[in-house]
């Protein structure tokens, strides 16, 4: 009996975290799924349809999945996250694809490795010595979620007063692009700049406005200094991992040390190889999911 394929849509190319996750998910499986990447998150829906015209949706089963981001609060239990809508779409439980690499063990492990494969082979282009150890990796990321944590805090309270409007209208960040940290971390800072950002945009949505950011900033700045979010982990789960990752590369840098290129790690199908997909119970869920898509009839999903 010949079994219909499930497309998996994601964002990036077949080269960015989210291609090379989702590889590794269903490495092994014996249906894979297609994974097609190609679009920002705003653009998956649209890109979705586009690469579906020449087979109709109604006889092709696929499933979008992308970073949660800001759109939805965390479930308490780490699970799959949806939308309203489309009803095929998918959102991460971490912040992000970047916040799955987040562990110092795994980070510890592939550059205590390729240290000593540059021992045993000169010739390596390996440049960044020996790993500091398990302990200094996680006072890294531990520190640098600390120095993000009101502007981490700024960042939900826009995206949460944003709902009721058309999202793609507010950012939740002043910076050029995904990734890129604004030049000031401080709360005064960050906060002058979200309010440009919400007068910029009151006249398109009138539930966007001082009052309402203020009160859900409060909200969040709380919620971000209880001694539980930091004693587990909880930033791991809330924090935009890609702001985590650029604040770990300065923190190396001001320390003078031979820092690793996280980027360049997230992007490594030898490392990816490397990370424990079943510590993550939401991407774990995702193989049932396509389970129980390829079962179904054909229908459309959008």
């Amino acid at each position: 009996m010949k079994v219909s394929k499930v497309i998996i849509f994601c964002e990036g190319d077949a080269n960015s975290p989210d291609s090379l996750l989702l590889n590794q998910i269903f490495l092994g499986e014996e249906h894979k799924p297609s994974i097609q990447g190609g679009a920002g998150k705003f653009g998956l829906t649209n890109f979705a349809a586009g690469y579906l015209l020449t087979t109709p949706a109604k006889k092709q089963k696929y499933i979008m999945f992308r970073d949660r981001d800001f759109d939805i609060q965390p479930s308490p239990e780490p699970k799959l996250l949806q939308l309203n809508r489309p009803k095929s779409l998918f959102l991460t439980h971490r912040a992000c694809m970047e916040n799955y690499f987040l562990n110092a063990d795994f980070i510890h492990n592939y550059w205590e490795y390729k240290y000593q494969e540059k021992q045993n082979n000169p010739s390596s282009k390996w440049g960044h010595g020996d790993s500091p150890g398990v302990e200094e990796i996680t006072d890294w990321i531990e520190s640098a979620a600390k120095s993000l944590k009101d502007y981490q805090a700024v960042r939900w309270a826009l995206g949460n007063i944003s709902k009721s409007a058309a999202r793609k209208q507010l950012k939740t960040t002043w910076t050029k692009g995904s990734g890129e940290l604004p030049e000031s971390l401080t709360l005064s800072d960050c906060h002058e700049e979200a309010l440009k950002l919400i007068e910029d945009f009151r006249e398109v949505a009138s539930p966007v406005n001082q009052e309402n950011f203020q009160h859900k900033l409060n909200e969040y700045q709380t919620q971000f200094e209880e001694d539980k979010f930091w004693t587990e982990k909880q930033y791991l789960i809330w924090f935009q991992g890609k702001d985590i990752f650029r604040e770990m590369y300065k923190q190396m840098q001001r320390q003078g040390h031979n820092y690793l290129s996280l980027w360049k790690l997230v992007r490594n199908r030898e490392a990816i190889a490397n990370l424990d997909i079943t510590q993550h119970p939401d991407l774990m869920e995702l193989k049932t999911k396509l389970r129980e898509i390829r079962a179904r009839s054909p229908e459309k999903t959008t």
